[in-house]
Parts: C-alpha cells; structure tokens; sequence
C-alpha cells in the first residue's frame, strides 16, 4: 500500500498571486511545504500537483531545484488534477496538503494518516472539528473515496476544493476526525494575504531560518510574542463556494 502526499499549487491565487514562491527565511514558499512534509514518516512519496496552465512553469521549475515529482492537470478541476495524479504516482493513500501552509509539521501529518490506517476509514482529517492553528491542515483519503468523488462531485467548489463531497456525504463515506484537544483555530498559519505572510515569516525568522522545528514550538514564539497573532487576526478566511 502506497501513502502518498500530493501538495498542490499555482500561481494565480486571487488575494495574493504568486504566493507559493514567495520567500520565506530565503526559500519559496513551496519550498518549505515540500521539505517539511518529506519528513513524515509515514509517508512513501510527495508530489506537487499543479497546473497546465503556462503560468505555472515558474512552479514546475522551482519543484526542479529541490528534486519533487511533479504532476499538471487541470488548472481549475483540482478534484480531477488529484485523481489523475493519484493515478500516475500509484497512490492507494493520498494525503492532501495545500502549498500555502508552510508550517505543516510532519508530527501532525503522521498522526492523521495513522488515525486513518488504524480506524479503518474512507476520510481522516484535522479539519472536520478545528484545534490546531490554521495551517496545519491535513487530510487523508482512499483512492476509492477519491475515485468516487472524481466521478460523482457536479458542484463547483466541490471540484475546486477536492474533498467536499466526500465529507459531505457521510453516508456514503466513513469520515474520522482528529482534532487537538485544546483549541487554537484562532491562529492562522496559512498565507491568503500580505498579512499572513508577514506571521509565518516572523515565525520563521524566529527559529534563524531553521524548518526542522514543530508547530508547538511555534506556537511558543507567538506565545512569547502576542502582536503576532494580532497581524492577521481580522483576515476573513474564504468560503468554500468563493473558490
């Protein structure tokens, strides 16, 4: 059985285009994304799944420099895109991360994929019910449940947004939630906006650069620094039928 992470990404983000090579501590964006979900152990692969469109050659070549498999599909059919990467790369598992999360902790990602494997279910995720900082985002699917909702999703944002369909159709699919007990949604840690950016860079900057430190560690800086927390706190996150 092969565990897959696909990470995907393009340039042309509505609030902040080009976000995921923008630089943090001297790296893109995708850059750190890529490097610190290749640390989950549980996991056999990673992709970065982006589009056709010539836009995102820029992204093609980045994920060159740093060695990533790559995948383009469909710029704005992202349910399709992840199917057909899924496809190619052999993914019986697939787990799903976005390229604007450039904390996502390794630690976080093993933890869902193993409450995926040992509860025996189509869907796990840390999302359903929120208490980690946002972005720190992390799903887990079967090929089958992918290959289902590839096949019967019709609504837009069900298209654009991957997983829709299959947690919301918990009759047909068996979801599993797994938050953290305290509850830190407040925080946002993913990049929509100049805002944010300018979190995740403190954040970063924090640790001299360093990616190899965990989303609690994190979490003590703003801790330690609360005006942090403060930046981006009035940043309305988009709904799902906003794309």
């Amino acid at each position: 059985m092969k565990t897959v992470a696909i990470i995907q990404a393009r340039m042309g983000s509505m609030r902040l285009p080009g976000k995921v090579l923008m630089e943090i501590s001297g790296r893109s964006m995708l850059a750190w994304v890529v490097t610190r979900t290749r640390r989950a152990r549980t996991i056999d692969d990673v992709v970065v799944a982006t589009s056709v469109s010539l836009r995102d050659d820029v992204i093609a070549a980045e994920c060159n420099t740093f060695g990533v498999s790559i995948f383009r599909g469909s710029e704005n059919d992202v349910l399709d895109r992840y199917y057909r990467a899924a496809d190619e790369f052999l993914a019986d598992t697939i787990v799903r991360i976005t390229s604007d999360c450039p904390l996502i902790d390794p630690v976080v990602i093993d933890g869902v994929v193993g409450e995926f494997t040992g509860n025996v279910v189509d869907y796990a995720c840390n999302t359903l019910v929120r208490g980690y900082p946002r972005g720190l985002d992390v799903e887990v699917f079967s090929r089958l449940a992918l290959e289902e909702a590839w096949h019967r999703a019709d609504q837009p944002h069900e298209r654009v947004h991957v997983t829709p369909y299959i947690y919301g159709n918990p009759g047909r699919f068996k979801l599993h939630s797994v938050p953290f007990e305290e509850d830190h949604s407040d925080l946002r840690w993913t990049v929509d906006t100049t805002a944010d950016l300018q979190v995740v860079r403190a954040i970063a900057e924090a640790f001299g650069g360093r990616d190899d430190f965990g989303w609690q560690d994190a979490l003590e800086i703003v801790r330690r620094n609360p005006h942090l927390a403060e930046i981006n706190r009035s940043v309305r996150q988009k709904a799902l039928e906003e794309g």
